[in-house]
């Protein structure tokens, strides 16, 4: 069976190869033949398309020119590691020394510039991506056809496509802006991870306003340190990939990135700093979510909504509204479409069925989310506050500690479990995690349990539950499995908090 890849556009016009080597700058290809599409994956070639076959951790690309050259590719973007497999395989070889490098570029080209024809808003930061990526696509609905591009999911106008990561890679990333184009949408909100800035799954975008939230420790597997983390993200605001920025002035990088963007940039401020172009004052914070004043740089004042709880979420509304306004779009026209979005998958996802008590699910995963909804959730809740938490395994480390600390310092129960133990050990993480909660002293810290299985971690916490209370679920948010050992297998927080719920109400 053919594997059916990502989103394509049903009319593509052919590029000649001999365009896209002389965009390369590499020798013009004796063969005189067109191009119709690309992909960096195998399974997914479609006759005339160019295959680029790039190298990997586990494999090379060129490995799988034979399967591709079988579906119809025609040539290959490769590495000199590679070129003889590619040729060997029956595809043109197109050689250079960094061929991920260049392949956003050539994927723009090969499907005629998609994102031109597209307004580009694009997020970034490590809390707040999904969220104001809902609320900008909910802001832009009432004046615009539009599409989103984030971790849970794609979505082009109503129809909705599972994602694989945040950011998709460049080859997919246009095709599924000309797909966008090709169906009539006009505007894109899209998380930008720092993965992508690095990894080049961006190239070839210029966006039209860029986004930054925030910045906190995160992806510390990847990046070398919080600096280097920076320096990706503040990528997103040179002149090759933005126009104009919107950030964040209560954060510290905020307000580095602020002297250091290479494009005009606007700020704003949920803590109502004066210096800040765009201010919030008169926050009201709700249970369910919270009202505020904008104010604008002219004095402007607009009524607006933050339609989930937590002070976190009136810094990503107040982002949206601004993203909006400096796209062009009406402030209030664009804080009542805010105001209107009826929630974000698995971030802070009400759980209700009649119970006494409030049950949410969040993707909180990292130190500082977890304290931030932890503290959000505390001034709504009555009574007792109860969280259910892991972490993965497969990724950063010196983590574990602080978020086992977190959970226990800042909720009267912390039930620690497995997230996605992936290849590791569950049980080394939650030693790991537990080590962390321990060195909570015993005056400020919670109730503190253990269980290896998550649904009895989920099972157990809603057992303690009474009227008044807050069970807070996270880590996964929106995830539908559970990776063990390599094996995923089917499991969502917001299913099994439900069930857990029912149970005790039978």
């Amino acid at each position: 069976m053919t594997y059916p890849g990502p989103p394509r556009p049903v009319e593509v016009s052919a590029t000649p190869l001999a365009e896209l080597a002389d965009q390369l700058g590499v020798p013009t290809p004796a063969t005189a033949t067109d191009v119709t599409g690309i992909t960096h994956d195998s399974r997914a070639v479609r006759p005339g398309d160019l295959y680029a076959a790039l190298p990997g951790a586990r494999a090379h690309g060129a490995d799988f020119a034979a399967q591709a050259a079988t579906l119809g590719a025609v040539a290959a973007l490769t590495d000199p590691a590679g070129a003889e497999r590619v040729a060997a395989a029956g595809l043109v070889p197109l050689v250079v020394e960094n061929p991920r490098g260049r392949m956003g570029e050539l994927a723009a080209t090969i499907y005629g510039r998609p994102g031109k024809d597209l307004l580009q808003l694009g997020i970034t930061g490590t809390s707040g991506k999904t969220t104001t990526a809902y609320l900008v696509e909910g802001g832009l609905k009432s004046v615009r056809s539009t599409g989103l591009i984030g971790t849970v999911e794609m979505r082009i106008g109503d129809e909705r496509i599972k994602s694989e990561r945040t950011t998709p890679e460049a080859t997919d990333l246009q095709a599924l802006f000309a797909v966008m184009r090709e169906r009539g949408v006009e505007a894109v909100a899209m998380e930008v991870s720092s993965h992508a800035l690095v990894l080049g799954r961006v190239d070839g975008c210029v966006f039209d306003v860029a986004v930054f939230n925030n910045l906190s420790p995160e992806h510390m597997e990847f990046h070398s340190d919080m600096e280097d983390y920076f320096r990706a993200k503040a990528q997103l605001f040179t002149k090759a990939r933005s126009k104009q920025g919107v950030v964040n002035f209560d954060d510290e990088y905020g307000r580095r990135l602020v002297d250091e963007s290479e494009v005009p940039v606007v700020t704003f401020s949920a803590e109502g700093h004066p210096d800040a172009d765009w201010r919030a004052e008169g926050v009201e914070v709700g249970p369910l979510g919270s009202t505020l004043t904008v104010v604008g740089p002219e004095g402007e004042r607009i009524s607006a909504r933050a339609p989930l709880p937590g002070p976190f979420n009136v810094a990503n509304t107040l982002a949206a509204i601004v993203t909006l306004a400096v796209a062009g779009i009406d402030p209030q026209t664009a804080a009542d479409g805010v105001a209107a979005v009826p929630g974000v998958p698995g971030r802070l996802e009400r759980v209700d069925v009649g119970q006494k008590y409030l049950a949410v699910v969040d993707y909180a995963h990292k130190t500082d989310a977890v304290e931030s909804v932890l503290k959000a959730l505390r001034k709504v809740t009555e009574n007792k506050l109860h969280i259910v938490l892991g972490c993965g395994g497969d990724r950063d480390r010196t983590k574990r500690m602080p978020m086992g600390a977190a959970a226990a310092r800042f909720a009267d129960t912390a039930i620690l479990t497995s997230d996605n133990p992936r290849s590791e050990d569950p049980l080394a993480i939650l030693a790991t995690m537990l080590a962390g909660a321990a060195d909570v002293p015993a005056h400020e810290r919670g109730d503190v349990a253990v269980f290896e299985d998550r649904a009895a971690a989920i099972a157990a916490a809603v057992a303690r539950a009474e009227p008044g209370d807050t069970v807070l679920v996270a880590g996964k948010g929106h995830e539908q499995g559970q990776d063990i050992a390599g094996v995923v297998r089917p499991f969502d927080d917001r299913l099994v908090l439900r069930e857990a719920i029912e149970q005790t109400q039978g």
